[in-house]
């Protein structure tokens, strides 16, 4: 037997429990993985907000990293090979807090020697969501965006990603956060009364990348940015659908494979060291919820990880 945590019912962090769960043997396909990190998003409890009884319990966590110890018969992981005592990082996963879990072989990766098991636990989530934006905008060299939330873990993956590609970047952020901004390739500019005409001042924009899902930052966006196709929010569904910009959500299938399909890219940009995972702080696994909380502060000043 071994631990994991669960959503009894919907609601908010109160219903989760940490429960004994045994972990089956993998068939065909299907990799066992002790976990040693967790990666933890806030997607992890926003899924479990709402929604009907009849899906609860339902377990929680969607990206891990950590050592295999089974794979069905025939299976191979989806960079290759695999073998057991192989360190992997796995997304997209469900139930990743957890000691151990079996998962699908075509979402396992092998981890790159230079990442610690918490970078490669956080790696995917945020770098496939500011991968996915960037492909729905279709900016190239020489453009300049708009990112809101540019400090925030999708931020940061959009800032490196940018550089990667020659797009300059002007990103939001609390002036705490100004030096987190700079140091991966942005120029800084304070959110708040005014925005909208501190930023002209640094324009014009090919796009605006919303991660902060504001009013202030919708409208600000609509203004600067002409073409609404252009203008992405991962944040703000209402406004997605009543100004006409585009929402981008990792449900959807053609979202879904999109993502898949950039995985292996930005696991090899990760092991060459040019997209990098801030780790703010770690947790043990019993102390998920503290983790949780720290996280819906909304200024964690990087990511957070569940280590075992």
């Amino acid at each position: 037997m071994t631990l994991r945590w669960v959503a009894r019912s919907p609601g908010e962090l109160d219903v989760f429990e940490l429960e004994d769960h045994e972990v089956p043997d993998p068939g065909s396909g299907e990799v066992r993985i002790a976990i040693r990190a967790a990666g933890m998003n806030p997607a992890d409890y926003k899924h479990v907000a709402s929604g009907d009884a009849a899906d609860f319990p339902k377990p929680v966590g969607y990206e891990i990293a950590g050592v295999v110890t089974a794979l069905g018969p025939g299976t191979e992981i989806a960079s290759g090979g695999g073998a057991v005592g192989e360190e992997v990082l796995a997304f997209r996963v469900y139930g990743g807090w957890a000691e151990e879990m079996v998962v699908p072989a075509r979402d396992v990766f092998a981890k790159p020697a230079g990442l610690s098991y918490p970078e490669a636990a956080n790696l995917l989530l945020a770098g496939t969501t500011a991968a996915e934006m960037l492909h729905v905008t279709g900016v190239s060299e020489g453009d300049t965006v708009l990112v809101h939330g540019a400090s925030g873990a999708v931020g940061v993956s959009l800032l490196q990603q940018t550089a990667l590609l020659g797009v300059r970047v002007v990103g939001t952020a609390s002036e705490s956060r100004f030096e987190e901004v700079r140091r991966f390739g942005g120029t800084p500019l304070a959110y708040g009364s005014g925005l909208e005409q501190r930023a002209r001042e640094l324009g014009p924009y090919a796009a605006a990348l919303d991660c902060v899902g504001t009013d202030e930052a919708v409208d600000a966006s609509l203004a600067l940015v002409a073409d609404r196709e252009r203008i992405v929010t991962i944040a703000n569904a209402g406004r997605a659908e009543t100004d006409g910009i585009v929402w981008v959500r990792g449900s959807l299938p053609a979202s879904a494979a999109y993502r898949d399909g950039v995985r292996a890219h930005l696991i090899g940009l990760a092991g060459e060291g040019r997209l990098v995972v801030p780790v703010a702080r770690t947790y043990p696994l019993a102390d998920a919820l503290d983790a949780a909380r720290f996280l819906q502060t909304g200024h964690p000043g990087g990511k957070v990880a569940l280590v075992l």
